[in-house]
């Protein structure tokens, strides 16, 4: 595959930045969803000892990757306990 891509990119090095960019997304996607798979509130792994994780997180926690304007730790919280 990867020789294949070689003999490609030297017969026409105009996909050369196509092979660059698929790389790159390629590379930044896979740890953008294994983050997504172990970190995300909405998965949840051990269904019999812990069922319902999301219900766990506070007002001061981030579960985003990137937030412009909200600073989690002066959130508070607006809400029962359940």
């Amino acid at each position: 595959m990867l020789r294949q891509i070689i003999i490609q990119a030297k017969r026409r090095p105009s996909l050369i930045p196509i092979f660059i960019f698929t790389g790159v997304g390629g590379t930044g996607a896979a740890p953008y969803v294994l983050r997504l798979a172990l970190f995300n509130p909405d998965v949840s792994w051990n269904r019999k000892n812990d069922p319902e994780p999301w219900n766990k997180l506070g007002p001061n926690d981030q579960y985003k990757l990137y937030s412009v304007n909200v600073h989690y730790s002066k959130l508070k919280k607006e809400g029962p306990d359940f």
